[in-house]
């Protein structure tokens, strides 16, 4: 069993030593003022390392009873030396128990205490860091993770070498946490693995474990699925070796999550349940709200919505109790959606939109997107299909403001962003050394000019001069070929080899008049595309990319544009302004999408694809669009041909505005605008699916 915070193992371990080391001090010779004043120096270093045990055990589950650890560790610090390093920790564990607690009162006078430090003291260089840490967990306690976000971005600034390890440890965990919940899911992962690398120079397990979990769970949200899976099993080995309840609750709830999407999920379903049981054990009202909250989501997965109903019940008292912000909105969402799952549509909707509202104003941009994203699929899965492509529209604005464009694709494709940095690193050199060469050429030219003018050597210094003119012109000239080869694959999707996001910034200038997009433009989204990678792995994943890749090449003229818009999406743009041009093509496209399934291997991989599109002038007016405007026009109905069952597009032939304003105002409400005849739709249907393995 455990043992409880009153009795840590840690802090009986530096009593026994506390009593033997003063024994072992009076057994050598002489027995004077030397000897006492030794004996004395003996018995203060054993204090300081119990005191220091009894802050390790607190540090490791303060958490699980705040408010009883907040006077633990009040009567640590008593008793510690003033301006010690044992009281700077207890007084930072504590302001980070008192954040959590949301106690203003309390961690503002803890705040104080670390300004007022002595200014002799050799601990005072940390406060610098004491104050970051404590100002950043009130940040995070209060949902305000943008300003958490920038606050911790000083760390960089920071001296490792010289920095607290406990607190440069906790700070730049807490780091990679808040820039996970923010949406910088890559910037997360690169701070998670610092966190480690303190963590092992430590040589603390159960902080390594604690590290790994986190990492794990920003290897999960940034869709590396077999990278979490690996990490989190090493968090459990790690926490295994040196185990407490609470360290345990937090391992096995990652487990619960980066498992969740397998096709078995008895393992996931384990996990979750053995968390609930450690928080029980470790007696943690806030993480049993927790574990509750992730246990309800497994059970709405499965389908169970009653189930469902009554544990997210059960976890919203508990963390509107506790005042566990995060835990309530999990609840309150979780609530939400169990309703829309036993067909209380409306009262569901209402639930998941004030946890969205709360996710809005804590600034939490990864989980705002994901709540809209599952509204959307659980609206979808019960009829409600307008609801379901404002939710799905919805979630893709907040994707693209949150993680800017490329942001959220950004972990996967960051060994492209790394040639492609090589690539431009080169073009600079190759550019500096074309302009040496130049400069050499203009002295070696005075250097002729002078040797002409003073010897006389006319042909000499001609010859030369035209020799050294045409060496320059082929370096120039292999140096132009090289720049443009380079540029071109700057430009290019290195999988798919089609043009890329910056090749399509650059080339829609050219395709604009007027401020305007002329041309018709198509939105393509591969079908159940995070199945497929589930199923059959990423390599097949990539060969479905591909092979889409060419079959829509195919069926394009050389001068139309398509582009890896990022991920399973990719956007071509055409000349033609015609509706019943863009009409065929978008249905050879679903026809070249979805007629044979795709070989992998042994496999046979069948694959759909939902297609928005729409042609500028915007009949009947003749109205245009800004380019981006225009693809959050195709990407709406592309989500309504999800929305309305996949493997089919909608195109817009005309829309009942007088001027732009009223056209966008149009496409924000696409679909009750249809229904109520102020927007013509095409509706394309693919080819019949053969059934999926």
């Amino acid at each position: 069993m455990p043992s409880t915070p009153s009795e840590p193992r840690a802090a009986a371990l530096a009593l026994a030593l506390s009593l033997v080391l003063p024994l072992l001090s009076g057994c050598g010779p002489g027995d004077g003022a030397g000897s006492r004043a030794s004996a004395a120096s003996a018995g203060a270093a054993v204090q300081d390392r119990a005191l220091q045990a009894e802050l390790e055990q607190q540090e490791r589950v303060g958490q699980a009873h705040p408010r009883e650890h907040v006077r633990e560790l009040q009567a640590i610090e008593a008793r510690a030396a003033v301006g010690s390093a044992e009281r700077l920790e207890a007084l930072s564990q504590r302001a980070a128990l008192l954040a959590q607690l949301r106690d203003r009162s309390g961690h503002e006078a803890a705040l104080e205490q670390l300004k007022a430090w002595p200014e002799a003291s050799p601990t005072r260089s940390q406060i610098p860091l004491a104050l970051m840490l404590a100002r950043a967990q009130w940040l995070k306690a209060n949902g305000e993770l943008g300003a958490g976000v920038r606050l911790l971005a000083g760390l960089s600034d920071m001296d490792a070498a010289t920095a607290d390890r406990r607190l440069m440890w906790r700070a730049t965990e807490l780091r990679a946490y808040i820039q996970g919940d923010y949406g910088e899911v890559d910037a997360a992962v690169e701070s998670g693995l610092k966190a480690l690398d303190q963590a092992r120079a430590m040589e603390s397990r159960w902080r390594a474990a604690a590290t790994e979990a986190t990492l794990a769970f920003n290897y999960y949200r940034s869709q590396q699925i077999d990278h979490a899976k690996r990490t989190a099993r090493e968090a459990l080995q790690a926490a295994q070796q040196d185990p407490d309840p609470v360290l345990l609750y937090l391992v096995h709830t990652i487990l619960g999550i980066v498992y969740s999407q397998d096709e078995d999920p008895k393992f996931s379903q384990q996990a979750r349940e053995q968390a609930l049981q450690y928080a029980r054990e470790a007696q943690a009202q806030g993480l049993q709200a927790l574990a509750l909250g992730n246990l309800a989501d497994y059970e709405l997965r499965t389908g169970n919505y009653a189930r469902a109903l009554d544990l997210s019940t059960q976890s919203l008292a508990l963390a509107h109790e506790s005042g566990d912000i995060s835990t309530e909105i999990l609840a309150r969402h979780n609530t939400g959606i169990a309703k829309i799952g036993l067909r209380k549509l409306e009262e569901g909707k209402r639930d998941v939109l004030q946890a969205i509202t709360m996710d809005a104003q804590r600034e939490a941009g990864s989980y705002t997107a994901e709540s809209w994203l599952e509204l959307g699929i659980y609206l979808e899965k019960f009829d409600d299909l307008p609801g379901a492509v404002a939710a799905f529209h919805q979630s893709r604005k907040e994707f693209d403001e949150v993680l800017r464009d490329e942001t959220r694709k950004a972990v996967l494709e960051a060994q492209a962003r790394f040639e492609d940095q090589q690539r431009q690193r080169e073009i600079r050199l190759l550019n500096q050394d074309n302009s040496l060469k130049a400069e050499q050429i203009r002295t070696r030219d005075l250097q002729l000019k002078l040797w002409a003018e003073v010897g006389g050597c006319v042909l000499l210094s001609g010859a030369l001069l035209a020799l050294a003119y045409r060496r320059i012109r082929r370096t120039n000239a292999a140096l132009a070929q090289t720049n443009e080869s380079l540029r071109v694959q700057s430009e290019r999707d290195p999988l798919t080899g089609l043009a890329n996001r910056r090749h399509f910034q650059q080339a829609i200038a050219l395709r604009t008049r007027e401020g305007g997009l002329r041309g018709s433009l198509f939105l393509i989204d591969i079908d159940h595309f995070k199945r497929i990678n589930d199923q059959w792995g990423h390599a097949a994943g990539d060969t479905v990319l591909v092979e889409v890749a060419r079959r829509l090449s195919g069926v394009l003229r050389e001068q139309d544009l398509v582009v890896r818009w990022g991920g399973e999406e990719f956007l071509i743009l055409v000349n033609s302004e015609a509706t019943e041009d863009a009409r065929q093509l978008g249905q050879r496209l679903l026809d070249q999408m979805g007629g044979q399934p795709v070989d992998h291997g042994s496999l046979r991989i069948p694959i759909s694809a939902s297609i928005g599109f729409a042609s500028f002038p915007m009949a009947p007016q003749d109205l245009t669009l800004e380019w981006e405007r225009a693809i959050d026009l195709v990407d709406t109905v592309m989500y309504m041909a999800k929305a309305h069952g996949r493997n089919k597009a909608y195109g817009v032939a005309a829309m009942q505005a007088r001027d732009r304003d009223q056209l966008l105002a149009l496409a924000g409400r696409i679909e009750s605008a249809w229904h109520q005849g102020q927007v013509q739709l095409v509706s394309l249907l693919g080819p019949t699916q053969e059934p999926r393995a």
